[in-house]
């Protein structure tokens, strides 16, 4: 077991190749390490389970057909986007953080070739993320082309489907449900409140109250309201307590048909059966005390991991300092890079985040609706389909994948 690191360099070692750990390297290679003094003893070290950035709220949409999204836009390159930077700056290291000695400044990761590196760091910043509970939501621990077969796996299941349940209320599980039933049974016409007689049952069932949590309850409804012209029934205050076979919907089992038990004793069937109840953070690697409620726990100010030890730092949805947004890392991104430079300096005023918390959610319904709100702010579904449901978002990320979005300090 060795590093891949040169003995001579000092590691600012980002663990993830998502929006996290992407934008975070990008903005320390343009605005960090080059006012470092002995700037060329410091490297970038990213370590990602995949040579493939993904955009992963396309998902919903993108686990269909690939006839519905840009593929060159979805998965693009990793390396190529940091080809920009001198050599030896930067270095990309497929594999999977499996242990992090925060004491002894230690990442163990497993490579893609199953071998093991220990790598040394003079910092660290955690962004491996959350995994889905299907594997059609991510990357989770596998690379792009294990997620590609998953989506082969489930097309060639769904022509046949007639009765599908998603099981979640979340917007992950309404897109999937909005995007599958648009695809499969149209929308029904303009003055039809519901779609009748649609091909094929689809089936929301989520334990709250009502779907979309983090929108108010206007908003919510309104989506039940799209998702029954989609021909989508939602079924709330039923969880789901068993599902025969257990792994129906899981790695290997995406084409099962399923029994599910709810709370209530009644049960559904299902053709097909798409868990989407949330995420699990990626901190299998992590010492336990750093944790709290499953994630890393990060000062909301500074991002720093303090428990660990100086110049460790977390960001996304494995950090504690926010809920789980793509616009919540992005404005992260700042201020963590910021305090890496304080750190490393050995000097200057620390920066502070301050999280938005006003309500922002952006959920299409299909491919022409959609509800949300931005900074408070209620909006129509025209804008919301406009802004994320005609594509997914894929219009924003060239730039952030390149660093383009981060060409100036901010």
């Amino acid at each position: 077991m060795a590093s891949d690191l040169p003995v001579s360099k000092k590691s600012v070692l980002i663990l993830g190749g998502s929006y996290g750990g992407i934008s975070i390297a990008h903005y320390l290679l343009k605005h960090v390490i080059p006012t470092l003094p002995e700037k060329a003893n410091y490297q970038v070290t990213l370590v990602s389970i995949s040579t493939q950035i993904l955009c992963r709220p396309a998902c919903p949409r993108a686990l269909i057909s690939d006839d519905l999204l840009q593929q060159d836009k979805l998965l693009v390159n990793i390396a190529d986007q940091f080809k920009q930077y001198p050599a030896g700056a930067f270095h990309l290291l497929r594999g999977a953080a499996i242990g992090l000695d925060h004491a002894s400044r230690l990442v163990s990761v497993k490579l893609s070739d199953q071998t093991e590196s220990i790598i040394p760091f003079h910092a660290l910043v955690i962004a491996t993320g959350a995994s889905t509970p299907s594997p059609l939501h991510g990357l989770s621990n596998d690379d792009e082309s294990h997620l590609r077969k998953s989506w082969s796996a489930f097309r060639e299941a769904l022509p046949s489907a007639k009765h599908i349940v998603i099981s979640g209320g979340g917007p992950t599980a309404i897109e999937t449900a909005g995007e599958l039933g648009e695809y499969l049974n149209g929308r029904a016409g303009w003055f039809s409140s519901k779609l009748e007689n649609p091909k094929v049952s689809i089936t929301v069932v989520t334990s709250g109250s009502r779907i979309l949590p983090t929108l108010r309850q206007s908003l919510a409804t309104k989506a039940e309201k799209f998702l029954a012209q989609l021909g989508v029934t939602v079924i709330k205050d039923k969880k789901v307590v068993a599902v025969e076979p257990a792994n129906a919907g899981l790695e290997g089992a995406l084409s099962s048909r399923a029994m599910l038990t709810l709370a209530d004793g009644s049960t559904l069937q299902a053709d097909l059966y798409i868990p989407a109840t949330g995420t699990r953070p990626n901190t299998s690697f992590v010492d336990a005390a750093l944790l709290i409620d499953g994630r890393v726990e990060t000062n909301p100010s500074t991002l720093r991991v303090d428990k660990a030890g100086p110049r460790i730092y977390a960001i996304g949805d494995v950090a504690s300092y926010a809920r789980p947004a793509v616009h919540g890392i992005l404005s992260a991104v700042p201020v963590l890079a910021a305090n890496v430079k304080r750190d490393l300096l050995g000097t200057g005023e620390d920066r502070v985040f301050k999280e938005d918390v006003r309500e922002t959610q952006l959920v299409p319904i299909g491919q022409s609706k959609g509800v949300g709100a931005a900074m408070g702010y209620q909006l129509p579904s025209f804008l919301v389909w406009l802004i994320k449901g005609r594509d997914y978002w894929l219009w924003t990320t060239a730039k952030l994948w390149s660093g383009e979005q981060w060409a100036k300090e901010s």
